[in-house]
C-alpha cells in the first residue's frame, strides 16, 4: 500500500480543497473549504458557473448572501462525491459577534437542508475565539455541528471542548511557520512545534475524556502529516495527497487513543483566563489575528468578483 492507503488505516483522510475533480481522485471520507479555497475554486473555468448560476438566481440577495448560496453550493456538490461531512466556513468578520455567528450558522444550516443535506453532513466553521466558541455551544445544543478553525493553542482546544464542538482544526503548518520565522530554525519530524501543538492537544482530549475530534490541518509537508498518524481526522491538501499516494514508504501509528499522558494537568477554562493565556501566547495571538484578516480579505475579493458580474 502507498502512504495515503496506510494512513487512512489510522485516521479519516480529509480534502483540503473545493476541487471537486480532486476530491474524487483521493477519496477521502470528509472534505472542508474556506473562502481562499472558494476563491481559489471560482476562478477556473469549471467552477465559474456555480458562481454564475447563485448571482443569476439570486439577483435582489445582497453580495453576502449569494456568498452563502455559493459556498452552500459548492458544499452541495461536494456530499455528492464524499460519503462523510463538508465543512463550510461562517464570515471570518463575524468571529466577535457571537449572535450573528449563531444566526449565520443558522441560516447555512438552513440553506442546506432545503438543498437536501441532513445537518449530520454539515460542519460550521467558527473561527476559535471567545465570542465564537460561545456561538458554537449555543449551536451545538441545537443539533449544528461546529468545526473550530484558525486555533493555534491549548487555552482554544479546552475551551472548544468545554463548549461541546464537534471538532477542532489546529493548524499545524501556520505553527510551524511562526516558529521557523520567529527562531530561524529549521523543524523536522517530532521536533516540529505544530506536531507537537497537536499531540498536546490530543493527548489532554484522550487524557480528560473529551469527545471532540481533533483534525490536523494546514500542513506544509508529508512528514507533519505522518508524525500525526492516528489522529482522529487529517485535512490535506491535494499535492500533499499525491505526495502521500507516490510513496511506498512505511507509516507508522504515532498517536494511540489509549495512551494516557499522565503529566498533563487539568486546565479550568473561564474567559478571563482564556483571555489571559492567549495574551501570553504571542504566536497564537498573532496567527489567529492573521488568519481572521486573510479570510476576510479573501471574502472580500469573493464580493468584488460577484460585484463585477450584477
Amino acid at each position: 500500500m502507498n502512504q495515503l492507503e496506510q494512513l487512512k488505516q489510522f485516521t479519516k483522510v480529509v480534502a483540503d480543497t473545493g476541487d471537486f475533480q480532486s476530491i474524487k481522485q483521493y477519496t477521502p471520507r470528509d472534505a472542508t473549504t474556506n473562502p481562499s479555497l472558494i476563491l481559489k475554486a471560482v476562478q477556473k473555468p469549471e467552477y465559474k458557473p456555480l458562481l454564475e448560476k447563485a448571482v443569476r438566481d439570486f439577483p435582489d440577495l445582497s453580495t453576502g448572501d449569494v456568498i452563502d448560496r455559493v459556498l452552500v453550493d459548492f458544499g452541495m456538490e461536494i456530499l455528492k462525491i464524499i460519503p462523510g461531512r463538508v465543512s463550510t466556513e461562517i464570515d471570518a468578520r463575524l468571529s466577535f459577534d457571537t449572535e450573528a455567528t449563531v444566526a449565520k450558522g443558522r441560516e447555512l444550516i438552513a440553506l442546506y437542508e432545503e438543498a437536501g443535506a441532513g445537518r449530520e453532513r454539515v460542519l460550521i466553521k467558527i473561527a476559535s475565539t471567545w465570542e465564537g466558541i460561545r456561538a458554537a455551544e449555543i449551536l451545538q445544543k441545537e443539533g449544528i455541528r461546529c468545526n473550530m478553525t484558525l486555533l493555534f493553542s491549548l487555552a482554544q482546544a479546552i475551551a472548544c471542548a468545554e463548549a461541546g464542538a464537534q471538532l477542532i482544526s489546529p493548524f499545524v503548518g501556520r505553527i510551524y511557520d511562526w516558529f521557523k520565522k520567529t527562531n530561524d530554525l529549521e523543524y523536522t519530524g517530532a521536533e516540529d512545534p505544530g506536531v507537537q501543538s497537536v499531540k498536546r492537544i490530543y493527548n489532554y482530549y484522550r487524557k480528560f475524556g473529551y469527545t471532540t475530534e481533533v483534525m490536523g490541518a494546514s500542513f506544509r509537508n508529508t512528514s507533519q502529516i505522518l508524525e500525526l498518524a492516528g489522529c482522529d481526522l487529517l485535512t490535506i491538501s491535494p499535492e500533499l495527497l499525491q505526495k502521500l499516494a507516490d510513496s511506498n514508504e512505511p507509516v507508522e501509528r504515532k498517536l494511540n487513543p489509549g495512551a494516557s499522558a499522565v503529566s498533563i494537568e487539568k486546565v479550568a477554562i473561564d474567559e478571563k483566563t482564556f483571555r489571559f493565556m492567549m495574551n501570553e501566547d504571542a504566536m497564537a495571538t498573532e496567527k489567529l489575528a492573521e488568519g481572521i484578516r486573510a479570510f476576510c480579505a479573501d471574502s472580500g475579493k469573493l464580493k468584488q468578483i460577484i460585484t463585477g458580474m450584477r
